[in-house]
């Protein structure tokens, strides 16, 4: 089974249209998409849209931190954060916005777990940026594979019983391997709104019987979304952030 994850769209229509063609080639066998679909970006509506037509097609989709923000505004976000979710929201129609309220922190299928941040108080949005906090994620579930998105860092973590999980970056569009003695947590990385210093977006695409996960790179044109987030008058570093990959 082969499996790819969208998460952090973040409303970035050329990224989200660039991806979309690489999946479509990978002919993956499920698509999960780990929330953020919306928040930063000039193209909330058509993100939203996209994602809605993944999930009638029988994606997975969870609800993200940003998403949730459209009709409980958190208190916890930055400046810039707050200022895009209130321009976001209303460029979303009643039907956008019930699609992202509806949606659920947590999805679980055989032995994966599936959630936009951390599966240790999913609704607390806490960032898995080292082995300490994978740790509490591993140990609020008993998922083999936990896949989540939140940090626009492409990471994985390995875990076995009696020992701290161990960090590993994956290199850009190389497998990286699942351990068959291992419980794995794979950290996406971001579609729309990378932070790890390459601009271009990241999915990821497990593959279960080659035992494997690529963080596949997709270059986009990142300077169209750059100026339609100035032209929208977004926070003027959104725009710059995209140009950097931070």
């Amino acid at each position: 089974m082969r499996i790819v994850v969208l998460a952090d769209i973040h409303g970035n229509r050329e990224a989200l249209d660039a991806v979309t063609d690489a999946v479509a080639a990978e002919a993956p066998d499920a698509i999960v998409i780990a929330g953020d679909i919306i928040g930063y970006g000039p193209d909330p509506a058509y993100a939203v849209e996209v994602a809605a037509q993944y999930a009638a097609s029988g994606a997975r989709v969870v609800l993200g931190n940003h998403d949730q923000a459209v009709e409980q505004e958190d208190r916890r976000m930055t400046k810039v954060a707050r200022d895009a979710i209130r321009w976001t929201r209303d460029q979303l129609s009643t039907e956008h916005r019930a699609f992202l309220a509806g949606l659920p922190l947590t999805v679980v299928e055989e032995d994966r777990l599936y959630v936009h941040a951390s599966a240790n108080e999913p609704d607390r949005w806490h960032y898995i940026l080292d082995a300490q906090a994978a740790g509490f994620t591993f140990d609020a579930t008993g998922a083999r594979l936990i896949v989540c998105g939140h940090t626009h860092v492409p990471a994985m973590f390995y875990a076995r019983v009696g020992y701290p999980p161990v960090a590993f970056r994956p290199l850009d569009n190389e497998p990286a391997p699942l351990i068959a003695t291992r419980r794995h947590l794979v950290v996406a990385g971001s579609v729309g709104q990378p932070r790890d210093g390459n601009p271009a977006a990241c999915f990821a695409l497990i593959d279960l019987e080659q035992r494997c996960v690529t963080m596949r790179r997709v270059p986009y044109d990142a300077e169209t979304t750059a100026r339609k987030v100035l032209a929208a008058g977004l926070p003027p570093a959104l725009a710059t952030r995209l140009l950097s990959g931070r």
